[in-house]
């Protein structure tokens, strides 16, 4: 066995739990070793003598995750509450799942549109919540597309980028709110049934018509700018009143790029900006057939 090789292996036995296997040993060599990520130590127990393996932070073997988010400036931050008009039956069975699920979700965590009468716990309860369901569309939407794509051997019109992008915003909502509350034993409960049983439901429901569940989408978003919107409300009279100089979590400054001395309340209305993004994309995606190019990202080139 060669010295690098031999060099290699040791390496693996340091800085791994297990003994690579025997075709390892036999086959690969110093380079497949680090590529194959045997000889790559965790970040926690990185030593100086294995930061070579590691790329130069800033450099371009590294990628920004999750990517950074576009600037909004202060007209994209004034949001308005709009509503889709239902012209179709396919509407209006999307609106009244919406209209439903609403009705539970504002019973089960007292939600009340009137100003001063929700705790910082209740808002934060209701946002956590509503963040994890909000993410299931957009995955279920673009894996299933992904493997549609795949499935027929045909390449996709631009959506499924559009799709994963609007999960992964609504996870990094989540992330943000969650360093201002730590879930509680019964949440994680709801949270975890509450994603099962949506989760199951929306992917029949995207198998069955895609148009329609991207209109529920479309009508979700509008109920989740109003939310946001009655949020904002409620910083300036409530007893939420202190997140107007509470200073913004570091995970939002990074990802919205927020201005120096951001708060909370900045980062709501960053919040409310994305939503108000989902309801324009999902409401277009429903007037489209499944084929057609997504008018929000340039389609492969044929």
């Amino acid at each position: 066995m060669s010295s690098s090789v031999s060099h290699t292996l040791r390496l693996l036995q340091r800085n791994c739990h297990h003994q690579p296997p025997w075709y390892f040993q036999k086959r690969y060599k110093t380079a497949d070793a680090l590529k194959a990520g045997y000889a790559t130590p965790h970040p926690k127990i990185r030593s100086d003598k294995n930061a070579a393996l590691w790329p130069r932070p800033n450099s371009d073997q590294q990628r920004q995750s999750p990517p950074l988010h576009s600037v909004y400036s202060e007209k994209e931050l004034r949001v308005e509450e709009t509503h889709e008009p239902r012209k179709e039956w396919a509407d209006a069975v999307a609106f009244a799942a919406v209209r439903t699920l609403r009705f539970g979700f504002d019973t089960a965590t007292g939600y009340s549109d009137r100003l001063n009468r929700m705790s910082e716990w209740q808002w934060l309860n209701r946002i956590v919540f509503l963040e994890t369901i909000a993410g299931v569309p957009g995955m279920v939407a673009g894996m299933t597309r992904h493997m549609l794509s795949m499935r027929t051997l045909k390449k996709d019109e631009g959506w499924i980028n559009t799709m994963l992008e609007e999960a992964e915003n609504e996870r990094m909502h989540l992330m943000t709110f969650l360093t201002l509350k730590q879930p509680t034993p019964l949440l994680r409960f709801f949270v975890l049934s509450g994603q099962a049983v949506f989760f199951a439901l929306y992917f029949l429901a995207y198998m069955v018509s895609p148009r329609t569940c991207h209109r529920f989408v479309g009508y979700l978003e509008e109920e989740a700018v109003h939310t946001y919107t009655n949020c904002l409300k409620d910083i300036k009279v409530g007893e939420i009143r202190h997140w107007s100089h509470t200073p913004a979590p570091l995970i939002a400054k990074s990802y919205w790029r927020l201005k120096e001395g951001a708060t909370v309340e900045d980062v709501v209305a960053a919040v409310r900006a994305d939503e108000a993004e989902h309801r324009t994309v999902n409401h277009t995606l429903a007037k489209l057939k499944p084929d057609d190019p997504s008018p929000f990202k340039v389609p492969h080139t044929k």
